[in-house]
């Protein structure tokens, strides 16, 4: 039970930092703050309908996907490990990373891009989701979806109060949630590598 409550706990953690609801609360205001409230909430809802459909896929998907392309578990963490590694230095540093950024935001539905993808679903978010459930595991499938599941509603809340949010915590309210998260990121990041090339190196001996 221990082992399932540290696992659950792990999970959250990684995804929270990567997916960051409060610095994307930030971005949600900067994108959709002029509409109206009812718009505000059908964008949110779609770009987090999506954003979970796509990480469940890659969950359910993850070992098929890797049989497919001859790509081993090991690979995925060293390669996702750096992802997240990459996307937590530049949020340490105060600055977004480029494989979660907004920049096209003249995007005719801004539910679907950025705010879905890259913004909640990028290449960080899916590499956490797939070495998370990478096991094959039914548990493992189900604690990493379910975690999700629950961090796309409390992402869900943060954008349809994102005024009163971004009110509270003020520029520099956001700017040090932002270093914290990338601080946590950039340690997950690193265990995966660690993880990674241990078992590369364990095979090989």
């Amino acid at each position: 039970m221990n082992d399932l409550y540290t696992q659950v706990i792990t999970v959250f953690l990684g995804f929270f930092a990567i997916m960051n609801p409060i610095a994307n609360t930030a971005a949600f205001a900067g994108l959709v703050g002029d509409k109206p409230k009812t718009e505000q909430i059908k964008i949110a809802a779609k770009a987090l309908i999506i954003t979970f459909i796509v990480i469940l896929s890659f969950s359910l998907l993850g070992k098929a996907i890797f049989h497919l392309f001859g790509i081993t578990i090991s690979a995925l963490r060293i390669t996702g490990g750096i992802l997240v590694f990459l996307v937590g230095y530049h949020m340490l540093n105060g600055h977004g990373s480029k494989l979660h950024s907004a920049e096209n935001k003249d995007e005719t539905d801004v539910a679907v891009s950025p705010l879905a993808v890259p913004l909640l679903a990028g290449p960080g978010t899916i590499a956490t989701a797939m070495n998370y459930s990478s096991s094959g595991e039914i548990s493992g499938i189900l604690v990493t979806v379910s975690v999700f599941a629950v961090l796309c509603i409390i992402t869900f809340i943060c954008f349809i109060f994102s005024s009163n949010i971004l009110a509270v915590i003020g520029k520099s309210g956001l700017s040090i949630v932002t270093r914290l998260m990338g601080l946590i990121l950039a340690v997950i990041g690193m265990q995966m590598v660690i993880v990674g090339i241990t078992e590369v190196v364990s095979t090989m001996t």
